[in-house]
């Protein structure tokens, strides 16, 4: 779940993996990871993520897949 509404919201805002991450204060290479289900993720990162998208960490987790106009 995280790693596809990770990109939906991503992708949502016009944001690069490059531009979340720097906002995010992790690196690039992490987001990608995770939006390829190659990491886990802690919650501190989790909420970091979260902040830089404008989202609740929940909005991460969610099955039910975020909508086009969500903010």
């Amino acid at each position: 779940m995280l790693a596809r509404n990770l990109r939906i919201y991503r992708q949502q805002r016009g944001l690069s993996q490059e531009e979340l991450a720097h906002k995010a204060e992790i690196d690039r290479t992490y987001v990608s990871a995770l939006e390829r289900c190659v990491y886990g993720v802690s919650i501190d990162v989790l909420d970091r993520i979260a902040v830089a998208l404008s989202v609740e960490a929940t909005d991460l987790l969610q099955r039910t897949p975020p909508k086009a106009g969500d903010a």
